[in-house]
């Protein structure tokens, strides 16, 4: 059982847009990133906190912008629209959940396609369909990068996805598809679940609850990719899989924390970075 190292794959990821951030600097150009954060929910404090740094790792230059909960629809939206007009803003970022009363869907839809880091809007959710794409949500395409550094094959394996997000759950199947896995996803309403998910190749567990995952749901020899992110029992920070009791059933598996997070993160930075070379016609 090999224990697949995010840290360590999202540090070349960074490295290397770090590099390519420089070579735009010699050009003028430094990307620019807006982070926007409605209200004081904790877990948004600390995931856009762990953006910036990254920011400030690879040399994008990042703008917060933290407002109130009480904050309304109107104001969010002409914040949106002041940034989609600034040219040293490439990528635009609102942190989800968004407070009660605030429509999200409105809010990703304002956001101009071509600084939609995040590749939520529909155009960019439309492209990724057809494979003709600028950007990738960013935890599925973390996920793909970690699978390619490991050399894990998706062609012809049996691959179930746990979960049928927008922000994962649906896009991890089209990447999975993308690169010729035969793919399931399951849900809430799925019948005979723990029979699907023992016999994939590939099994990636986005649902949001602790330690859902048991040895019985899994395939000897399985690659097991944790999305969770949750706290157990001892409120100590644990995946969607029971990653003790699972573990020694796998070829490989991530762990929570240091599997998936990073990757998500490090992926944000290369998409920004993407943005700003396309925004300044550069290949």
């Amino acid at each position: 059982m090999i224990i697949i190292d995010g840290k360590k794959v999202s540090a070349s990821v960074k490295e290397k847009v770090k590099s390519e951030c420089e070579a735009l600097k010699a050009q003028g150009i430094i990307p620019g990133l807006a982070v926007i954060l409605v209200g004081d929910d904790p877990a948004s404090r600390v995931y856009v906190n762990n953006k910036k740094k990254a920011c400030e790792y690879v040399g994008f230059r990042s703008e917060e912008f933290a407002l109130p909960a009480t904050t309304t629809q109107e104001e969010l939206l002409a914040l949106v629209d002041e940034l989609n007009n600034r040219d040293d803003i490439n990528g635009i970022l609102c942190q989800l959940p968004l407070p009660k009363g605030l429509d999200e869907n409105a809010v990703i839809e304002a956001i101009s396609p071509v600084k939609d880091v995040d590749a939520f809007h529909k155009q960019n959710v439309g492209r990724i369909m057809i494979g003709d794409y600028d950007f990738l949500p960013c935890t599925p395409a973390g996920i793909m990068e970690m699978l390619h550094a490991y050399d894990i094959s998706v062609d012809g394996k049996k691959c179930v996805v746990i979960g049928r997000s927008n922000i994962v759950g649906k896009p991890m199947g089209m990447l999975l598809l993308h690169e010729n896995g035969t793919v399931t996803i399951c849900h809430s309403h799925t019948k005979n679940l723990s029979e699907i998910t023992s016999d994939a190749d590939i099994l990636v567990a986005a649902i949001g609850k602790a330690k859902f995952v048991t040895a019985d749901m899994v395939k000897d020899g399985a690659v097991v990719i944790d999305v969770g992110m949750n706290r157990d029992e001892n409120k100590k920070l644990c995946g969607d899989v029971d990653f003790e009791n699972v573990k020694d059933k796998c070829s490989y598996i991530t762990p929570v924390p240091g599997g998936v997070g990073p990757m998500t993160i490090a992926t944000l930075m290369k998409n920004t970075l993407k943005a700003a070379k396309l925004q300044n016609g550069i290949d």
